[in-house]
């Protein structure tokens, strides 16, 4: 695997994504994908994730982050593409900010 094809998302998931299992579910959908990173609530009601690995891997994370579990109600997903940098080893929930 090339770092060239490798990538770092950064996403904020507007809705209602608390107390529904959300962060739950993102980690779940990136150990599947083989990412590694971090999702932790804001206190604003937001979701907010960092994750790396293949960009097809991110991307495919990506859509999984606009449906969200069966509780979950997505109004909106901000996101941005940054470099890889290699820093996770393993994809973790952390605390509130």
């Amino acid at each position: 695997m090339a770092d060239e094809n490798k990538s770092r998302l950064h996403a904020r998931v507007i809705g209602r994504v608390q107390g529904v299992s959300f962060r739950y579910f993102v980690v779940e959908q990136a150990e599947s994908l083989d990412l590694y990173g971090w999702v932790r609530n804001r206190w604003d009601g937001s979701v907010e994730m960092t994750a790396e690995g293949m960009r097809q891997s991110l991307e495919t994370l990506l859509q999984a982050l606009r449906e969200g579990p069966p509780m979950a109600r997505v109004a909106n997903v901000e996101f941005e593409w940054l470099p890889f940098s290699g820093e996770f080893t393993s994809f973790q929930v952390r605390g509130t900010v």
